[in-house]
Order: C-alpha cells, then sequence, then structure tokens
C-alpha cells in the first residue's frame, strides 16, 4: 500500500480532498508472517519513561493507511497539516460514498506491480493478528451493501 499512499500524499500536497475506502482490502508484498513480524518490531517502539504519550500504533487498516500517508507528508507544517486534513480513511464503504464513484490508482494495482507468484498482505488479516477486533462486522457489512 505504500505506492499507494505516495500517490494520495502527493495529491493531498497539491490540494486534493481525498476519501480511501475499503482499507482492509488494500496490499501489502510479502508474506503475512514477514510483514507481522515487522509491524511487531514497530510496536516494541515506544516512550520509555511514559508510554502514555506516544508513540501510538494503530490496529485498524484505515488509521495504519492513514499514518503511513501521514509520515509521508510533512504534518509539522501547516501545509501538511492541512494536507492530512484533506484525508478520509475507511474499513468498507461507509453511506455517502457508496453512492460515489470510486477511482482506482493504475500504477499501484496488485497486478500491474507485483510479479505473479509473489506472497502478499491484505491490511485486514495483519490488523487482525494485530489485535483489530472488527474484520468480521466490516465484511457482513460489506457483503450487505454488495447485495442491494
Amino acid at each position: 500500500h505504500g505506492r499507494l499512499c505516495s500517490v494520495v500524499a502527493k495529491e493531498l500536497l497539491a490540494g486534493q480532498k481525498i476519501v480511501l475506502v475499503r482499507c482492509e482490502d488494500m496490499v501489502i508484498s510479502g508474506s503475512l508472517v514477514r510483514n507481522q513480524t515487522k509491524y511487531a518490531q514497530f510496536r516494541k517502539k515506544r516512550m520509555n519513561t511514559n508510554p502514555t504519550r506516544g508513540p501510538f500504533h494503530f490496529k485498524s487498516p484505515a488509521r495504519m493507511v492513514w499514518r503511513t500517508i501521514r509520515g509521508m507528508v510533512h504534518q509539522k507544517s501547516a501545509r501538511g497539516q492541512a494536507a492530512i486534513g484533506r484525508l478520509s480513511t475507511f474499513e468498507g464503504i461507509p453511506h455517502p460514498y457508496d453512492k460515489v464513484k470510486r477511482k482506482v490508482i493504475p500504477a499501484a494495482l496488485r497486478v500491474v506491480r507485483l510479479k505473479p507468484g509473489r506472497k502478499y498482505t491484505k491490511m485486514g488479516d495483519l490488523a487482525n493478528n494485530v489485535g483489530w477486533k472488527h474484520q468480521e462486522l466490516v465484511s457482513s457489512l460489506e457483503d450487505k451493501r454488495r447485495a442491494k
């Protein structure tokens, strides 16, 4: 999902409002085990004296994607903060956006970028292993939405 995030970050800085839906179906290259160990290393990083002050490790796919994009935008400047403010991320497709036409980023598609046979991980599976508790709920709501 890094390729997607870099394109999104660039567009946000250019002033575009962006809503990312179905973050749980976004894909990272590498097997689930590999990405789990990488995320475990990331989760070990915390403030020694008072861990409640951060860094915070999100468990939902939408927030993971949001944080990846935040890392690609200089969020300490006013321009960067405004850019991050123009971004919304969601699991599934919530009400106002289910009627809106969606776009994909061809440069970030798995079929275009990953070699056939390469392992990949869905963000939803990674988040579920990290402690996200709403995978079944989101998938059932998505099935309901598709049935409409």
